[in-house]
């Protein structure tokens, strides 16, 4: 049924576009601007809505095939639409990995069952992401592998991280990398600092995270590569994105709402559902954090959505695993701790959490020029609601944002101009 949304402000900053206006969807295509109402036309008043490219996430752990006891695709990709993502990219800690043409294939047949958002594969940049060999990227690339990374876990060997950077030049891909130097975070729980100490905990230092961000630069300038760092959290970082992209070097990043939003202090509770990799940060990192949105230093934001059953939470804080939920609060936290302070305004933000996702992976998304494929998200950003994650689609409930009051929220989201979630 074509769709018409009539009288929401349209913001698309693929296009520069930031009116009131009216789009027509027809045929799962953006069909034209300033559209009159045809017959058999269903209509959405967007009146104080916000009309947006559809929202891209791609950093999300699915967790099938493997740990469906934490999530399925099905599960994960109804909370994406909840959130307001028409799209998501899966990381490939799966167990088995997403090593193999099968895997991919597995994942995508899973995702069109489901029949919610859509799914991207990023492939293993390791085979059984054991860092030891190169995985079969032309293979995987055929398949439909967007990126590869070997997520939850770094590429430690530097020789293996070069080559894989020359392999995905030759296929126009990024290598995504989880900076993190093992060997300066074995048995670490939280950031290393003053509140470790008082705590008693053993620290993550923000330099394991620093150095191998800074190799990992070095190679991509020195290979050509395109390099995407994953869930920026230090200061220290930030800069050497910053400074590595003034002379050119093909370095994207991303940050996720808790690591603009929450600090190491939250582990004073002993609560695990602070505990996350990296971990939450100083004041410094996360102000950095920030200001790298503010200054387009951090391209897009993602939410590193990582579901782990209750009863493993639930343990003490060494024991309990890294990661939190994130997939159902990420545009509420975007529009709370971002826009309404003043660090982003809406176009910027939806650039963010759109526009720069899919411009990272390579994919024909994020814009709703005409002719486009209609994925839409309509957006209430003055609504204001508590996280209660009971009322979660995914179906682990590991947030460290239960009880927050937050602002803006999805209301309607298009998938091939089709609604796929209402409020």
């Amino acid at each position: 049924m074509p769709i018409l949304i009539q009288n929401g402000r349209v913001i698309d900053p693929s296009q520069g576009m930031d009116r009131v206006t009216t789009l027509r969807i027809a045929g799962g295509r953006i069909a034209a601007y300033h559209a009159a109402p045809e017959d058999g036309d269903e209509v959405i008043d967007a009146t104080g809505r916000i009309v947006a490219p559809g929202l891209i996430d791609i950093h999300v752990h699915l967790r099938e095939p493997g740990r469906e006891e934490d999530e399925t695709i099905a599960t994960g990709t109804a909370a994406a639409l909840a959130g307001g993502f028409t799209a998501v990219a899966c990381v490939p800690n799966t167990e088995p990995p997403i090593d193999s043409q099968g895997a991919v294939d597995f994942v995508r047949d899973r995702a069109a069952r489901a029949g919610n958002c859509r799914v991207y594969v990023l492939a293993c940049v390791s085979k059984n992401r054991e860092g030891k060999e190169l995985a079969e990227i032309g293979q995987l690339v055929e398949a439909g592998a967007v990126g590869f990374t070997d997520d939850g876990a770094p590429v430690a060997d530097p020789e293996l991280m070069r080559r894989a950077f020359e392999y995905c030049l030759m296929f126009g891909k990024p290598v995504l990398n989880h900076s993190e130097i093992l060997e300066l975070t074995e048995h670490g729980v939280m950031h290393e600092g003053k509140t470790s100490l008082v705590l008693g905990l053993t620290g993550m230092p923000a330099a394991a995270e620093d150095v191998m961000t800074s190799r990992d630069i070095a190679l991509a300038d020195a290979t050509g590569g395109r390099f995407h760092l994953m869930h920026v959290s230090t200061a220290g970082s930030v800069d050497a994105v910053r400074r590595a992209k003034r002379r050119g070097v093909r370095v994207t990043t991303e940050v996720t709402p808790h690591h603009f939003t929450l600090t190491d202090e939250c582990l004073r509770t002993f609560d695990s559902n602070y505990k996350m990799n990296p971990p939450l940060r100083g004041r410094r990192d996360v102000d950095a954090c920030i200001e790298g949105l503010a200054d387009g230093t951090i391209d897009c934001i993602v939410t590193d959505h990582a579901p782990h059953a209750k009863e493993k939470k639930m343990q003490e804080l060494d024991r309990a695993p890294f990661g939190v939920v994130g997939l159902e609060t990420a545009l509420g936290l975007v529009v709370t701790r971002l826009i309404e302070p003043g660090h982003l305004d809406w176009p910027a933000a939806i650039e963010k959490i759109s526009v720069n996702p899919a411009r990272i992976l390579g994919i024909d998304k994020g814009t709703l020029a005409v002719g486009a494929d209609a994925d839409v998200t309509i957006i209430d950003p003055g609504v204001k609601w508590t996280v209660d994650p009971a009322a979660f689609r995914s179906k682990s409930a590991n947030t460290p944002f239960a009880g927050w009051e937050l602002a803006g929220r999805a209301e309607t989201v298009i998938v091939a101009g089709e609604v796929k979630f209402r409020r």
